[in-house]
């Protein structure tokens, strides 16, 4: 990996979070998916990866252009490839909040057991008070931080209304989400720093299910 994920281009910066991701377990086949900004700031449009697609292989090539109002391809696709099935979860996160220049969603073992094990039937999962909560920003001497935990419809566009409803009245505690038999969801302002959170909270939960 190079030496940060900033110093390359967005797409070549979401591949190699893709094939480090594969490597540990948590994108494995086509699961998991990664976006971010089309441009550094102020950017209206988002690259997000192709649906179907393995992520331990991906190319700059197998990212789409989406737009954060519409949903629809803001670049001319010649290809038959679609936006991810859980676009509209990253439109979500990126209208919600301004600041997020990127988001992405990997799937493990350990988040589900987690959840399954600690917050089975609630829509929260309390994190243990570890030193890796200071990377969200938390320097409380004994922080009550709550994951929420969000049911895994069939239907991702209702996936992405509970998140939005849910937001729209709760300030995040920390810029991550869990959806329940699923998979983390974790967003930030640059693509390495939201790359660094995705390990900080797996490794908080992949603490929490083996207690």
């Amino acid at each position: 990996m190079a030496k940060t994920l900033n110093q390359l281009s967005t797409r070549a910066a979401l591949v190699e979070a893709a094939r480090d991701f594969h490597s540990r377990g948590w994108m494995l086949g086509t699961a998991g998916n990664l976006s971010a900004r089309c441009l550094a700031t102020d950017s209206n449009a988002f690259w997000i990866t192709a649906s179907g697609l393995p992520k331990g292989s991906l190319e700059e090539s197998d990212f789409l252009c989406v737009d954060i109002a519409s949903g629809e391809l803001a670049l001319l696709n010649h290809t038959d490839a679609k936006p991810s099935a859980e676009t509209t979860i990253h439109q979500t996160i990126y209208r919600l909040f301004p600041h997020a220049h990127c988001c992405m969603h990997v799937h493990s073992v350990e988040a589900s057991l987690a959840v399954a094990r600690h917050a089975a039937g609630s829509s929260h999962l309390l994190l243990p008070e570890l030193e890796m909560i200071k990377g969200f920003g938390i320097w409380e001497e004994h922080p009550r931080v709550l994951l929420p935990v969000f049911e895994n419809h069939l239907s991702v566009p209702q996936i992405a209304q509970d998140i939005e409803s849910y937001y729209r009245v709760n300030n995040p505690a920390l810029n991550a989400l869990m959806i329940r038999n699923h998979g983390i969801t974790v967003w930030g302002p640059s693509i390495q720093e939201t790359y660094n959170r995705v390990e900080l909270i797996e490794f908080i939960l992949c603490y929490l299910s083996k207690l």
